[in-house]
């Protein structure tokens, strides 16, 4: 007997699958943004009850001794913005090196800009288990140590100035390049300029607006408002 023939197949290739868009990291960006944004004003009440006392370190740190949970919260906040900006970042460098040329820094600067934050929401949040037990046993501390910690609290972590330099390459890659959709690269231009301008006057804190603002936003467009991930030949 001879073998059964199967009957000739179109020779072309078949169809390729559509490759489902990740989205995880860039919504780990919006969810960032969100935390960050309201859980950092939230927490910003720590000091509230002792604006009074500014001129005196020791009334100062008294009037905040029953603070401790601020300090926690805080400290929960920024771990949480940490994680997903993280995330963020590494999946933001990689959907813009698929889309950008391959000698473009717009990646690696946009990812760099995220980078930035982390840096002051580590050092801000860094802080937060020095300053739990030092409030709840306030009377063992110097008063004049306590106080520089509530500073660092109060500012390290609203220093979103970096998101600046993330929104500036994206509208960059955005408006030569075609790597993101053009109404995000416009919106890109416009934070960046913001952002911009809370650096170059002494309002940088209230970077963390138009940054938080932006991120949440990014999050949201690079998740469902963009072409499907595509690899450079």
């Amino acid at each position: 007997m001879y073998p059964a023939t199967m009957p000739a197949g179109p020779t072309g290739s078949a169809p390729t699958e559509s490759v489902r868009p990740r989205r995880a990291w860039a919504l780990a960006g919006t969810v960032g943004g969100l935390v960050g944004l309201v859980g950092i004003f939230a927490t910003a009440t720590l000091t509230a009850p002792a604006e009074q006392f500014r001129a005196d370190n020791a009334g100062y740190v008294a009037a905040l001794a029953d603070r401790t949970g601020h300090v926690w919260a805080h400290q929960v906040v920024t771990v949480v913005v940490i994680v997903c900006l993280a995330v963020f970042a590494a999946g933001l460098r990689r959907y813009l090196a698929a889309q950008e040329p391959a000698d473009s820094l717009v990646p690696t600067l946009a990812a760099t800009g995220v980078g930035l934050v982390l840096v002051g929401l580590l050092i801000g949040g860094g802080i937060s288990t020095e300053l739990f037990f030092a409030l709840g046993a306030a009377e063992q501390y110097d008063p004049d140590v306590i106080a520089p910690q509530l500073t660092i609290v109060a500012t390290m972590t609203w220093l979103w100035g970096g998101i600046g330099l993330s929104a500036g390459a994206i509208a960059v890659g955005g408006l030569r390049h075609g790597s993101v959709s053009r109404w995000f690269a416009v919106f890109s231009v416009v934070i960046a300029v913001l952002i911009a301008a809370t650096q170059l006057t002494p309002v940088q804190y209230i970077a963390l607006v138009p940054a938080g603002i932006w991120t949440i936003v990014a999050g949201l467009a690079l998740a469902f408002g963009q072409r499907p991930e595509r690899g450079r030949d």
